[in-house]
């Protein structure tokens, strides 16, 4: 066994250091590498696969719910991008321009995409004429750009993966409605695949997205304590529409300017499942988008039957879950270390004496239960202990959420809970954007939400002790 100690010794302890331990299991777990352009990242097969799995969850769940995939440009002409001033002010620090072309000078500089509404609205613009042209529900999968100073693998990059759903509808209240059910489509996801639970609720206009009436997000806690925004959802009304000459004819014969959204969940995702759920040990991944949900070891290869029995469960396995054997010269116990370090849910344990008395071993991940399992039940038994291991995981991020979720009704109170206690904290909040500034100035706090689910801790803002509009879950975040 002394393999698999130097094996889990390779990874930083998170108490240690957590931005090492996050590094080091970014990189042992061989989900990216870095590249040789600034800020960019490798994605390697295993990430790669994670995102694979992630994207088509939400794929299938996009067009359950009516929409169809587009592909835009990936540059933006400078001319179309200033139509919207708040949106270009917004996004200005991060864009990156194309200059020259071929060789020669552009006669317009081309924005790498940082996100596409500009794209979108140039084509409804030319598209949509009627109110029978409505409602547009498009989305694209694709990479985008942001010229980012500091950047960590997943969290923050230049180049990253993502969906951007943009939609055109009739109405402010459909628009509304869409803004509010991509939401809880991300939020539903987080919990119920990913087994992260997560805060639904609105921005602050301070924190809200550039040209945005309204930003809904949800947010997740981390293991140190910091907030992740793990998916967002815009409500435009119509802005863009004005601003791009978007009309169509509506049901009276008038004309009229159709309402917005958008919203996108980004590879930022994979950093919140390391960060939620990932131990000393290196990853644990949640089965729903595990590239490999059950790694069949075989104890005892050079054993007579051992091999032959192995492949026999592999092929059972394969034909509901996503299962694999390694039949490598490696040791067990060097394998065992392996694919806890990649996360893998369940691994299946097979040698000479478990096939005597025909069972298995079944080890979960996320507590390193071992479970002794008759062959003949493999096929529900497997499920049983998948789910086991997602619901196992889910209890335990929220249970550490809740014990770092604080309440503050002092000022005093919230600058100590932000310098002695990392978590969540609830606070009333008067809706002055100085507060917030202040909060965040004195206390290192920004706002993350303002939750669906309204607490009403104390009747008087905590920062200015005004009457209070909101309750707010404010901390520090990546």
């Amino acid at each position: 066994m002394a393999e698999q100690k130097k094996m889990v010794e390779a990874i930083t302890p998170m108490d240690q250091d957590f931005a090492q331990w996050y590094t080091d299991i970014v990189k042992k777990a061989e989900l990216c590498d870095y590249s040789g352009v600034r800020g960019c990242m490798v994605i390697e097969p295993y990430g790669y696969a994670i995102w694979e799995n992630i994207r088509d969850i939400l794929d299938k769940k996009f067009k359950e719910l009516g929409h169809e995939n587009v592909s835009m440009p990936m540059f933006i002409p400078e001319s179309l991008l200033q139509k919207e001033k708040d949106h270009v002010e917004g996004f200005a620090p991060e864009v990156a321009w194309v200059t020259m072309g071929g060789g020669e000078k552009l006669s317009e500089r081309l924005c790498v995409r940082p996100t596409s509404e500009t794209l979108f609205c140039d084509h409804y613009a030319r598209v949509i004429h009627s109110w029978r042209d409505l409602p547009k529900l498009y989305n694209q999968w694709c990479s985008v750009v942001r010229w980012e100073k500091t950047t960590r693998p997943f969290l923050r990059s230049v180049e990253f993966h993502w969906q951007e759903g943009h939609t055109m509808h009739e109405t402010a209240e459909e628009a509304r409605a869409e803004t509010e059910q991509m939401l809880n489509v991300y939020a539903d996801f987080c919990e119920q695949q990913l087994a992260i639970p997560v805060i639904r609720g609105r921005k602050t206009d301070k924190e809200k997205f550039a040209g945005a009436e309204a930003t809904y997000t949800i947010e997740a806690l981390m293991h140190d304590g910091k907030a992740l925004q793990s998916g967002t959802s815009h409500y435009f009304g119509d802005g863009f529409a004005r601003a791009f000459g978007i009309q169509f004819t509506d049901r009276e014969n008038k004309l009229s300017y159709p309402h917005q959204t958008s919203w996108g969940m980004s590879t930022r995702i994979i950093g919140g499942i390391i960060m939620t759920h990932g131990d000393d040990n290196g990853l644990v991944l949640p089965p729903a988008i595990a590239p490999i949900q059950v790694m069949v070891i075989p104890v005892a290869m050079h054993k007579e039957g051992v091999l032959e029995k192995s492949r026999e469960v592999l092929a059972r396995l394969q034909k509901f879950c996503r299962a694999k054997t390694d039949e490598s010269e490696q040791s067990p116990g060097w394998k065992f270390a392996q694919y806890e370090m990649k996360g893998v849910p369940l691994r299946l344990e097979i040698g000479p004496k478990d096939i005597e008395k025909n069972q298995c071993v079944l080890v979960r991940r996320d507590n390193r239960e071992k479970i002794f399992v008759s062959l003949d039940e493999l096929e529900t038994r497997v499920p049983e202990l998948l789910k086991a291991v997602h619901d196992g995981m889910y209890e335990k991020a929220l249970a550490r959420r809740e014990q770092m979720t604080y309440t503050a009704v002092s000022f005093e109170e919230m600058k100590q809970i932000a310098d002695e206690k990392p978590g969540f904290i609830k606070a009333m909040w008067c809706g002055d954007l100085a507060c917030e500034e202040k909060i965040k100035e004195e206390a290192g706090l920004s706002s993350r939400c303002m939750p669906f689910e309204q607490e009403h801790l104390d009747g008087h803002c905590v920062c200015c002790g005004k009457e209070a509009k909101a309750m707010v879950y404010w901390g520090k975040a990546y």
